[in-house]
């Protein structure tokens, strides 16, 4: 499993051996599920929703742990294609600052977003449909512009 992107969501397999005197009396096994959510973390165990620190209690007094399952973030725009985003605000005559007031307006954020290349494919369309609901020139301005 790939542990250097971020993932929305993981799920790992638990083995917890309980033992009186080195003797093991009992073996759990759980499913252990945690998910982002623009609410937060969402906890689940055996299926079953639990409190985020439940899940995390349970992950952090396991024996042993398998990732069984993720769901990965989608990988951000980048350079490139921010690049290009850039300039055709530049041509529509937006100074730079206001370009990520603008990111920030199309996504519902209050603050500015802090970069345009880790805006994910998603959220970049938000972008660029705000940008040309407000700008309809900025799609004849898509076709001049090369990254």
């Amino acid at each position: 499993m790939n542990t250097n992107t971020p993932a929305t969501s993981r799920t790992w397999a638990t083995v917890t051996y309980f033992q009186d005197c080195g003797v093991v009396r009992e073996v759990a096994r759980h499913s252990v599920t945690l998910t982002m959510t623009a609410a937060g973390i969402v906890a689940t165990v055996d299926g079953q929703e639990v409190p985020t620190p439940e899940a995390v209690g349970l992950l952090r007094r396991a024996d042993s742990l398998t990732v069984t399952a993720e769901t990965l973030a989608p990988a951000p725009i980048g350079k490139a294609a921010a690049c290009r985003l850039h300039k055709i605000m530049g041509r529509l005559g937006l100074p730079s600052a206001q370009h990520y007031s603008l990111a920030a307006a199309a996504l519902g954020e209050w603050a500015p977003v802090p970069s345009l290349a880790a805006l994910s494919p998603v959220e970049a369309r938000a972008v660029w449909r705000h940008l040309c609901a407000l700008y309809p020139q900025a799609h004849t301005l898509a076709g001049q512009v090369a990254a």
